[in-house]
């Protein structure tokens, strides 16, 4: 039997340790932007939100986040990001989608990726 479930939305928590510069980076991403309190931010893009919260003692070797994001076209992303820090352009995959990636100063990843032509 089938159960029925509200619908459930996933909001990633990244760790950061400089709220002002994650919002700015976040910004220069086009995601729009707000805060809860001093330590508390959010960082929202075509229906995903990101919440960064500031993370005391933060190593982005060990306590880093990371989260996909399924776009319509991933190049069109890579282009829009370009011009931002750490993000890589897309590659074909094997299993179907076109993928590229994005770094945050804090070692936070976001991948990114569209079904390939044959694929969708």
């Amino acid at each position: 039997m089938a159960h029925e479930h509200p619908q459930v939305r996933v909001s990633p928590i990244f760790p950061v340790t400089d709220l002002p510069r994650a919002l700015d980076h976040y910004a220069a991403l086009g995601c729009a932007v707000s805060t809860h309190d001093e330590g508390y931010g959010f960082a929202a893009l075509a229906g995903v939100e990101l919440h960064l919260v500031v993370t005391e003692g933060h190593d982005p070797l060990r306590t880093a986040a990371a989260a996909y994001l399924h776009v319509p076209d991933a190049d069109a992303l890579a282009a829009r990001w370009a011009d931002v820090e750490r993000t890589t352009a897309p590659i074909d995959t094997d299993y179907g989608l076109r993928e590229g990636a994005h770094i945050d100063p804090d070692g936070n990843l976001l991948r990114f990726g569209s079904p390939l032509p044959s694929h969708g």
